[in-house]
């Protein structure tokens, strides 16, 4: 029990203490499979990123996406389209 609780404050003081995300530079929106396969059905490009780990990521993939683990995102970043859609999984 006690250990529990010890756990149960030091995750609360990590969180209180967790600084909040920046917003996003460009605009953000969420869409669902249904509506990205629409648009590539329809010749849309777009720049499709698996930020899964690798292992996940050579397991099944949409097909044309390419990996970057999320954690790679930020010094990866020079690889990302700048202008068009881009898609992150």
């Amino acid at each position: 029990m006690r250990g529990a609780l010890g756990v149960a404050v030091a995750v609360t003081v990590l969180l209180v203490g967790a600084a909040p995300a920046a917003p996003p530079e460009s605009p953000v929106a969420f869409i669902s499979v249904d509506e990205l396969k629409a648009l590539l059905d329809r010749g849309i490009r777009a720049d499709i990123i698996d930020v899964r780990r690798w292992d996940a990521y050579v397991e099944v993939h949409i097909k044309g996406a390419r990996s970057m683990p999320l954690r790679a995102v930020p010094d990866r970043a020079y690889e990302i389209s700048k202008t068009g859609l881009v898609v992150f999984y």
